[in-house]
């Protein structure tokens, strides 16, 4: 049902390190209570896309530490309505820890789960799966964070393109996803001279074989397999009217990311000077010129006596490292950027830029809106070149410090967001595609949340668009030109009844297109719903129901529904 998924760095051990430093809330919506940022000239670190956490740190009250291990045993049915009607049963067993610390200079959140599936049939096969989101940050000495993220999480692979929500089905389909990126942030001043450096570092793995062929003799569809990604970015300047009525600066970014499919890197370097406009009390305007030198290339598929690349006993693409690389993206010379900065208050800041960047037009901002403590709204538009290790340390590196996990109640998977009242909640965007070509990236990303008296409420949704780059002369000549669409969308509530039981209700949807003809569109939907009950101090009991369904856009393929329902009890220590 699921495979075993061993990453080479545990999502707890990650929690653990953090944990040590010294500690927000971190349950997990579905069982306890029921991105990627744009190249901002007006951010402090315009590179990474960022936002600029550093105000909100150090002022959320009085440190605390809440870490909640439980165990957890459930009966599990799964029922197909469509195309066929099996009807399947699991027993699920699962460890797991739901873990906040905060503090003057600390902050962790973290979910982490495992699983084990125990079938009742042949066809019921037995499985394991772990899952988990962790997020956090220490501070060193003052001035320097050492940051750090992970995410554990599985999809389903359709047709070699496009990633939906695995469900429960039990055909062997579901693939492991991976992510860990950790780094130092550096702020000082020297003089009137502000400085602001960052690194960052990161492994993304998936756990999928990419050379899927949707029919014998055809082509091979590309899945994404491993890479490591660097960014770093470096600025320094002087504040409007200490040496002149505007406000002058210099910045330097570096981004390279290697994916281990045929090595294909991307490298992106750029250096630019920064002058700020005061314009008002609550304004201003930033122009920035430099110059980028944009690279993307990779080595083509070893080929057999024919000619035909060959695949190797894992169902990879074998690299030919005797042949050079091969250019398939190279773009240098001047940018420019102009960026507005409007922040009325501490609750509001908008920053929105345009400009010329990888040879075209280029554009983005953020949006953060808090009018109280109990509601925020956040929307980033974005506009990168990268692949989609980086696409999703990115999104990792946008959540907050300070969330509760959304999972679904039957299947124990994270639903895309996660639960805050700080900055961006939502990674879906960054799992649309996984194809190993390097792609420039630009879409929108938005969320809400709301908390009011015992409900907790949060909607995200957005649009991802990927152009695949790839040289002509390798095998990954099709991936060129092809374009992938994501529309994602994902819903969530929940609420106490009382101090003794609760529930949660989610949604989810993705609408994924490509004018890739073995991909095609495909449209992913899921609903939950569950309900729990203490029992005793520290032993509750739910009850949940799920939904999900596949469907697409081809006669050949018949849409796909199944319902599950679970009842169990959980013990928290």
């Amino acid at each position: 049902m699921k495979s075993v998924f061993s990453p080479p760095l545990g999502l707890g051990a990650l929690a653990a390190a953090l944990a040590a430093a010294v500690p927000v809330e971190a349950q997990t919506i579905g069982y306890d209570q029921v991105g990627s940022g744009s190249d901002d000239v007006a951010a402090s670190a315009p590179s990474s896309g960022r936002q600029d956490r550093s105000g909100k740190r150090g002022g959320k009250g009085s440190p605390r530490i809440e870490v909640t291990p439980y165990i957890e045993i459930d009966q599990v049915v799964d029922a197909q309505l469509s195309p066929g009607n099996d009807v399947l049963t699991y027993t699920q067993l699962a460890a797991g820890v739901d873990a906040g610390i905060s503090g003057r200079n600390n902050a962790l959140s973290a979910s982490v789960r495992y699983e084990r599936y125990i079938g009742w049939s042949k066809r019921a096969a037995d499985g394991d799966a772990i899952s988990g989101i962790v997020r956090g940050y220490t501070t060193i000495t003052p001035g320097l964070t050492l940051e750090a993220g992970a995410l554990a999480t599985q999809a389903r692979v359709q047709n070699g393109g496009s990633a939906l929500s695995p469900g429960l089905a039990n055909d062997g389909g579901a693939t492991n996803v991976y992510s860990v990126y950790g780094g130092p942030s550096f702020r000082t001043r020297a003089g009137d001279v502000d400085f602001a450096a960052n690194y960052r570092a990161g492994f993304t793995k998936v756990e999928q074989s990419d050379a899927f062929v949707a029919t014998p003799g055809g082509a091979a569809a590309d899945v994404f397999d491993k890479s490591v990604t660097q960014i770093a970015d470096i600025e320094a300047g002087v504040a409007p009217y200490v040496i002149a009525p505007v406000g002058l600066g210099a910045a330097g970014s570096f981004y390279q990311e290697d994916i281990s499919n045929l090595d294909q890197r991307v490298r992106d370097m750029q250096a630019r000077a920064l002058v700020t406009v005061p314009v008002s009390r609550t304004v201003q305007v930033v122009g920035a010129i430099g110059y980028e030198d944009v690279e993307v290339s990779s080595r083509d598929a070893l080929r057999d006596a024919d000619g035909n690349p060959v695949i190797g006993s894992d169902g990879r693409y074998k690299t030919d490292k005797s042949v050079p690389r091969e250019l398939a993206y190279d773009v240098s010379g001047l940018t420019w950027d102009v960026a507005v900065m409007w922040r009325p208050s501490r609750r509001t800041s908008l920053s929105a830029h345009f400009g010329r960047r990888y040879g075209s037009t280029s554009f983005g901002g953020n949006l953060a809106y808090a009018p109280d403590d109990r509601s925020q709204l956040s929307v980033t538009v974005y506009d990168n070149v990268s692949g989609f290790g980086g696409q999703l340390n990115r999104a990792l590196d946008q959540l907050p410090d300070d969330f509760v996990a959304v999972r679904d109640p039957v299947t124990g998977e994270l639903r895309g967001c996660v639960s805050s009242l700080d900055g961006s909640n939502c990674f879906s965007g960054a799992l649309g595609s996984v194809r190993s070509a390097v792609f420039r990236g630009r879409g929108v990303a938005a969320s809400y949340s709301r908390r009011v008296g015992r409900l907790d409420a949060g909607i995200g949704g957005g649009y991802d668009r990927r152009d695949f780059i790839a040289p002509q002369n390798t095998v990954l000549a099709a991936a060129d030109g092809v374009i992938d669409q994501n529309w994602w969308l994902s819903a969530y509530l929940s609420g106490q009844l009382g101090r003794e039981a609760g529930w949660s209700a989610s949604v989810y949807a993705n609408w994924l297109s490509s004018n890739d003809p073995l991909v095609g569109n495909v449209n992913g939907y899921g609903a939950t719903l569950g309900y729990y009950r203490m029992l005793a101090r520290r032993l509750r009991a739910t009850v949940a129901l799920g939904l999900d369904g596949v469907s697409r856009d081809d006669a050949l393929y018949e849409e796909y529904w199944t319902a599950s329902a679970l009842a169990g009890v959980r013990y928290s220590f």
